[in-house]
C-alpha cells in the first residue's frame, strides 16, 4: 500500500503529464496555423507521449489499490514569437519535468515505496532521452537560423517522426 504522500504526489505527476501533453498540443497548433506543418505533426506525437506517462502512473495507482484524483489542467501557453521558441520551451517543459520526476523518487525512497522506486525509474531513463531529443532539435533551430530553405527542411525531418508503440 501506498503512503497517502506518495499517492497524493503520483496524482500531482499525473497533473504535471497531463499539462505537459496539453502544452505539446498548443504547440503542435501554433505550427500548424504557422504552417511548420511537420513541427505540428511532431508536438502531436509528443502531446500523446506524455499522455501516455499520465496512463502509465495511473495504471500504477490503480495496480497499487490507490486512488486516482485528477485535478483541473491549467491553460498552457498558445503564443510564441517563433518556432525556434517553441522548441526552447519544450525543452524548458522537459526539464522541468525531469525535475518533477527526481523530486518524485526522491519521495519515494525517502517514504520506502520500493514499488513507486521502479515504476519511477523507467520515468528517469525516459526523461534523459527526451531532454536529449529536443535539446538536439533546438540545436539544429539555432544552426539554421533564419534561413527559409533549411527550415523547410527540418520541418520536413520532424515530420518524419514516428509514434512509438504505447506502454501503458
Amino acid at each position: 500500500m501506498l503512503t497517502q504522500v506518495m499517492q497524493d504526489a503520483i496524482n500531482a505527476q499525473i497533473n504535471n503529464e497531463l499539462f505537459s501533453s496539453y502544452s505539446y498540443l498548443s504547440m503542435s497548433a501554433w505550427c500548424e496555423i504557422n504552417q511548420f506543418l511537420g513541427c505540428a505533426h511532431w508536438m502531436r506525437i509528443q502531446s500523446e507521449e506524455e499522455r501516455t506517462h499520465a496512463l502509465k502512473l495511473q495504471d500504477f495507482l490503480l495496480a497499487r489499490n490507490a486512488r486516482v484524483l485528477l485535478k483541473p489542467i491549467a491553460q498552457p501557453e498558445v503564443d510564441f514569437e517563433s518556432v525556434v521558441e517553441v522548441f526552447v520551451k519544450a525543452l524548458a517543459q522537459e526539464e522541468k519535468v525531469t525535475g518533477q520526476i527526481d523530486n518524485l523518487y526522491e519521495l519515494a525512497f525517502q517514504e520506502k515505496a520500493f514499488a513507486a522506486l521502479v515504476e519511477l525509474e523507467w520515468f528517469i531513463t525516459e526523461q534523459v532521452e527526451e531532454e536529449k531529443t529536443a535539446r538536439e532539435v533546438v540545436h539544429k533551430f539555432r544552426m539554421v537560423k533564419d534561413d527559409p530553405a533549411s527550415l523547410l527542411d527540418l520541418d520536413r525531418e520532424l515530420g518524419g517522426r514516428v509514434a512509438e508503440p504505447a506502454e501503458a
